[in-house]
């Protein structure tokens, strides 16, 4: 059997995409506000599912803010990620207001990345930088892309802020990032794909450290990876989604009772070990899907399906299209 741990194999199927890059220089008073994913998304990532952003002070200090949270204070080296695209100020101190910036970002979405904006005494300019010297605080800003359907159980289980601070940063975080924000930026072959798989090593990262950092007991899809049981759980059925798991069998593998695994797995998962079990083989059928041409019949039973109307049935009402729809629309959006 296939024994890889299930937040790899949720990492790898989610087809994580790094992209564009903002190299921000900031002095005197400032604050930029920054639209949610959704209509952020289509600008700097055109055809993603989902958009995650992130921050990474390079020098100086500043807030970030999203509403109902309280303001996060970031340092030179901290790294601030936003999982769940919410609308968020990133500023010199809370409570100052944003600069008005126009719809600079349709004008430059094309132009070569990282592009350079800076913020001054409350003014905005893109397309310009400060000098290094003269800047409070710089900043470089990431997106991450990935697939929230047919299942994503990760991006719930992330905070609104998932803050990464300098000391508990990977050491080539920075300065990986710096470099490659210089190769884009000097245009030299290869730049951008150097940034886009810088963005997706750092929010692997990001979510590793946190995974690690949990308390005991946590909730959640990630508490139930560190759960003796659950996380046993999961591994099985990530490792071989096509085997015909029963709870029965589920729970004579784990060391508990067909009722007492139900009960524990929906305390943390928030969903049946059945429900859970089907929502992945449909994940995994979007991933073959996506990465080739296999037909739908084969990918159905590769899954663990018993037929391709089975399967095809219920990827429609999960995704609202039929496989090989959905396999068209994903061409045209990679």
């Amino acid at each position: 059997m296939n024994k890889l741990d299930p937040l790899s194999d949720v990492l790898r199927s989610v087809r994580l995409r790094g992209s564009v890059f903002f190299h921000v220089s900031c002095r005197d008073e400032w604050s930029a506000w920054a639209p949610p994913s959704q209509e952020l998304g289509p600008a700097v990532m055109p055809g993603a599912d989902h958009v995650i952003e992130y921050h990474l002070f390079v020098k100086g200090s500043g807030w970030v803010a999203v509403e109902g949270e309280p303001p996060l204070r970031l340092s030179a080296g901290d790294i601030v990620m936003l999982p769940h695209g919410d609308a968020h100020v990133v500023s010199s101190a809370p409570g100052v207001s944003p600069a008005q910036e126009g719809d600079w970002l349709t004008r430059m979405r094309d132009d070569p990345k990282p592009i350079p904006i800076s913020y001054r005494g409350g003014a905005f300019a893109a397309g310009e930088s400060l000098p290094t010297e003269d800047a409070s605080a710089v900043i470089l800003c990431g997106f991450i892309a990935c697939d929230l359907k047919p299942f994503n159980p990760l991006i719930d289980a992330l905070p609104r802020l998932l803050h990464l601070p300098a000391a508990g940063v990977g050491a080539w975080v920075a300065p990986v990032l710096e470099q490659a924000a210089q190769e884009c930026g000097a245009q030299r072959a290869g730049g951008a794909a150097l940034l886009q798989r810088v963005s997706e090593m750092v929010f692997v990262d990001a979510v590793k450290r946190y995974l690690d950092a949990l308390p005991e007991q946590s909730q959640g899809w990630l508490g139930a990876l560190r759960d003796r049981q659950v996380g046993r759980a999961l591994s099985l059925m990530h490792g071989d989604p096509a085997q015909p798991w029963t709870l029965e069998e589920l729970g004579r593998r784990v060391g508990l009772s067909r009722s007492a695994l139900h009960e524990r797995f929906v305390a943390l998962v928030g969903m049946p070990p059945m429900q859970y079990l089907t929502q992945w083989r449909l994940q995994c059928g979007a991933r073959l899907l996506s990465e080739g041409h296999t037909v739908v019949a084969s990918i159905a039973q590769q899954v663990g399906y018993e037929s391709e109307a089975a399967f095809s049935r219920a990827f429609k009402r999960a995704t609202g299209l039929p496989p090989a729809a959905w396999r068209r629309a994903q061409a045209l959006s990679s």
